[in-house]
């Protein structure tokens, strides 16, 4: 039995693509690293062109649909004028110690009508607060993440990183609570009570099946071992990625920017297979995207639209039976006699999964151009769930069939369209 997704959650995967900003601390010193316990004082953070609406303006040009911003790293750096932090843009000389980078990023997103995520790393190795007294840190995490959710106004998304989480003892039930309290139509990623979970890799790939119903799901890049969800849950899968080598200093990278073609790819094995795309741009020491990541993204961006905004003109999805859909060239239908045919080289179908993602096993048919009363198989596939792109070599047909040869229930197809991409 097919296990239904939450309206967040269908929400959610509707979102398809998001960009991360990585900014903090750790992009006034290029060439630190994770963990590296490094000193990086306050001090030195800065940001004189700080403009998030350029970011967000930037995202929106490229197709995205939400942004996250990391609020706290693994370093402790505050972002934000916490009072439970000696280590914030409060001990910063940018603007005189009054500003906050959360509240211009918030506005920014609510200006360019942008989904809002905040990310917190529940660990971290730097400011005053030790890690290692589990009680004292108990206070101070969820003081920190009250703020957060206190001050900003509604939040759509919140990004947990479980890395150096690995062995620490939260108080899960107090941080649930407290979160759900503030923030009832929240989605929480990967650690506590999640809608979301972590694909398992940061190079923006979900593998094939994608099943979004899961009993374990990984949490830290620095462990194999995933985390018991304690039975069977509906949790859709986001691929977070980095357009450079880095999360942060973009100075140390210059040459490192990935292609189109590498991120359009890294598209097609996200949003292709069911999942949500994430992918994270480290705006410079100016506190602006540099200008050849920028222009990346809206490639990028344009590259997807190319692609994927009009289809083919073959007609509305029939369902023929129980297992079979089809579209064709004519409203009444494919007429052998006529010359009405298409290169196609790429389907894109999407699954009504309101009760649950059902389709196990799938082919899609062409009917061929002359010998029309015969079909070849173009593609086999796995599950469809929120969307399936599937390539196959160039054909000309004038109809397709979706046949859905394995499946949990009776499957329920929402769309099924034909393209000519490359």
């Amino acid at each position: 039995m097919a296990i239904k997704p939450t309206e967040k959650q269908l929400s959610f995967l509707d979102w398809e693509f998001g960009v991360f900003f990585h900014f903090g601390i750790r992009s006034f010193f290029p060439g630190h690293t994770d963990w590296d316990g490094k000193p990086m004082p306050a001090s030195e953070f800065n940001p004189r062109q700080l403009d998030c609406k350029q970011w967000v303006r930037i995202a929106k040009k490229a197709g995205a649909k939400y942004a996250i911003l990391v609020c706290k790293h693994h370093d402790g750096f505050a972002n934000w004028q916490s009072k439970y932090s000696d280590y914030s843009v409060a001990q910063s000389p940018w603007q005189d110690g009054k500003g906050d980078v959360v509240d211009e990023f918030v506005k920014a997103c609510r200006a360019y009508k942008m989904k809002i995520g905040l990310y917190y790393s529940p660990a971290q190795w730097g400011g005053s607060v030790k890690f290692d007294n589990p009680v004292e840190y108990d206070d101070y995490f969820i003081n920190q993440i009250s703020e957060l959710l206190s001050n900003y106004g509604e939040i759509d998304y919140l990004w947990f990183d479980g890395c150096g989480s690995e062995n620490h003892e939260y108080d899960k039930p107090r941080i649930i609570k407290t979160i759900r309290s503030l923030q009832p139509g929240i989605r929480i990623f990967s650690m506590w009570d999640p809608e979301t979970r972590w694909v398992g890799n940061e190079d923006g790939y979900a593998d094939m099946p994608n099943v979004n119903t899961v009993e374990r799901a990984d949490f830290s890049i620095l462990t194999e071992e995933a985390r018991d969800l304690g039975g069977q849950r509906y949790l859709p899968a986001e691929c977070d990625m980095k357009l450079r080598t880095t999360w942060f200093d973009c100075e140390a990278n210059s040459d490192t920017i990935k292609s189109v073609e590498e991120l359009v790819g890294c598209y097609e094995y996200s949003v292709g297979r069911g999942a949500n795309l994430l992918l994270n741009v480290g705006p410079d020491s100016r506190g602006l995207i540099p200008e050849a990541d920028a222009a990346r993204l809206i490639e990028f961006g344009e590259e997807i639209r190319r692609r994927y905004s009009n289809p083919l003109p073959f007609s509305e999805i029939v369902r023929e039976d129980a297992e079979h859909w089809s579209i064709s060239t004519g409203a009444a239908g494919w007429n052998p006699s006529a010359s009405d045919t298409e290169l196609v080289d790429t389907c894109v179908i999407c699954e009504d999964i309101t009760e649950g993602e059902r389709v196990l096993d799938f082919r899609i048919y062409a009917s061929l151009p002359c010998y029309t009363s015969k079909k070849i198989c173009v593609y086999i596939g796995k599950n469809i769930g929120h969307k399936a792109i599937c390539h196959f070599p160039t054909i000309r047909t004038g109809k397709l069939t979706l046949e859905v040869t394995k499946s949990d229930g009776e499957a329920v197809i929402k769309s099924f369209r034909a393209y000519k991409v490359n």
